[in-house]
């Protein structure tokens, strides 16, 4: 096996992960990626000098990045220093109506008591014990396995356990058993966001993100972009060779099976398996050529995900008390969903998501009177075939930094200090996505299992990255990269 080569494209958490998997285990490998640093959606904006984290900006699942350090013979903290977060989020709905949860659940259960009373206190803890049944049903059943099934599910969990999932419920209707108060129901339904899906449409077991907050957030130091940087140098270390700025223009093939990869240069390399870290889109449309597409299971634009504005902003704020992670909610939920995903247009008012990345829990800002600040709202994923105007997009931003204000956050919006970041733009760096930053989404009960497996139609063509099963999110990339890396070392051991 030491001879046999693998071909990686693209170096995002999946390609990583997968990548030094492959190599720890003997095979050689080269990993290709466009761009000229390693990462993926974990991108960083450069303003002034100061580096803001502009995609995900926590780190959750923490044991899933212990082993993959592990598994390559050292730690993760010899390369990383993590933060545990107190505070997950601090959310407003107006300027006298603030809510924070915490890591630890007695905390959370206090201070939803004071916020919406006993009753609902007691049913949050309930929601709570729902999402680490959800959890362990979960768990190995369907995240950890490389192309799950309905049935499969079944068989492994067993009837009653997935029964209890509510799979033909949505997450809106279930989140309405536990959280009479509207505003919570508001806010546990914006964990369907975190796969890019609407409340409204997406199954209950979203609800399982509960229990993964609660088992830690952490905050990395020097901002999330060095976990990937510590995972490519330890890849290359264990002898990957890792070509940036690098492009693929196709995925060759020979009796039917994936062997080659063209370059843009003209370059062509041949391999023995190739695995794909691209939006799975990206090969359906044809990008890597036309025997690829064939390789995955086409999804027309009804099936996208979210996509994103984003304003990375080195800034100077006053008035809200920020913590490191803050969530600023919109007056009618279901409007900025139907806008969204019924309408492919930008809700009148958006919900916004803002990381302060220069906070702590203790909401004071460290370095001074200028700060870091990635503010997010969700937008249609129609970046490739209806760009907003730029009419749209400013007013868009008018309504975004009216409801911070509202809720009691100024902002300083000067000409020089942000950088917007547009459908647009997110399919330039995502091509055949419009923009879509998670792949499709998870609505309806099929929606889950919807998604690509490791292993492709095409022999020889394996598939990883937030697109793919288990799904998006830094660590769901990483386990897809573990999938990815053991269905190759599987196919060529029997080869």
């Amino acid at each position: 096996m030491a001879e046999q080569q693998v071909i990686v494209i693209g170096a995002g958490m999946g390609g990583l992960a997968a990548a030094l998997r492959l190599a720890v285990s003997g095979l050689r490998v080269t990993l290709l990626e466009r761009g000229m640093h390693p990462g993926g959606k974990m991108r960083e904006v450069i303003i002034d000098k100061a580096r803001i984290d502009s995609g995900p900006t926590v780190l959750t699942m923490r044991p899933v990045f212990e082993e993959l350090f592990a598994m390559a013979g050292t730690s993760l903290d010899d390369h990383v220093t993590l933060r545990p977060a107190e505070i997950l989020a601090r959310h407003a709905w107006s300027h006298d109506q603030r809510l924070d949860l915490f890591a630890d659940i007695e905390r959370s259960v206090d201070a939803i008591g004071d916020f919406a009373g006993a009753v609902q206190a007691r049913l949050f803890r309930a929601f709570c014990a729902r999402a680490d049944d959800m959890w362990r049903t979960l768990e190995q059943a369907f995240i950890h396995l490389p192309d799950p099934t309905p049935l499969s599910l079944v068989l492994d969990s067993g009837l009653i356990p997935v029964a209890r999932l509510k799979p033909y419920s949505t997450l809106w209707r279930d989140l309405g058993r536990f959280f009479p108060d509207p505003r919570l129901r508001q806010l546990f339904g914006r964990y369907a966001t975190y796969v890019g899906s609407s409340p409204f449409q997406a199954p209950p077991t979203l609800g399982i993100v509960a229990h993964v907050e609660l088992a830690g957030v952490w905050m990395v130091q020097g901002g999330i972009q060095r976990l990937p940087e510590a995972v490519a140098a330890l890849a290359k270390r264990h002898g990957v060779d890792i070509r940036y700025g690098t492009t693929v223009r196709e995925i060759g093939t020979e009796q039917g099976r994936a062997r080659s990869v063209l370059l843009s240069n003209g370059e062509r390399l041949t391999a023995d398996a190739i695995i794909s870290n691209a939006d799975v889109a990206a090969l359906a449309s044809g990008k890597f050529g036309q025997t690829p597409r064939r390789a995955v299971r086409r999804q027309p634009r009804s099936a996208r995900s979210l996509s994103a504005i984003t304003w990375s902003l080195h800034t100077e704020t006053a008035g809200f008390p920020l913590v490191r992670h803050n969530v600023f909610f919109c007056r009618d939920y279901a409007a900025e969903f139907n806008a969204i995903f019924k309408h492919a247009r930008l809700p009148d008012e958006p919900t916004v998501y803002v990381c302060a990345q220069d906070r702590d829990d203790a909401a004071k800002n460290p370095d001074g009177d200028r700060e870091r600040l990635l503010c997010l709202i969700n937008a249609p994923p129609r970046g490739d075939y209806q760009p907003f105007t730029s009419a749209e997009i400013e007013r868009c931003e008018e309504q975004t930094f009216n409801l911070l204000t509202r809720c009691g956050l100024q902002v300083d919006l000067g000409p020089d200090n942000r950088v917007v970041t547009t459908p647009t733009q997110f399919e330039q760096l995502f091509p055949a996505t419009g923009g879509a930053l998670y792949g499709r989404t998870s609505h309806g009960w099929r929606g889950p299992f919807s998604r690509s497996g490791a292993r492709s139609k095409l022999p020889g063509l394996y598939l990883t990255g937030g697109s793919v099963h288990p799904g998006p999110g830094v660590p769901m990339a990483a386990i897809s990269g573990r999938l990815a890396a053991e269905s190759v070392l599987a196919d060529l051991t029997s080869t």
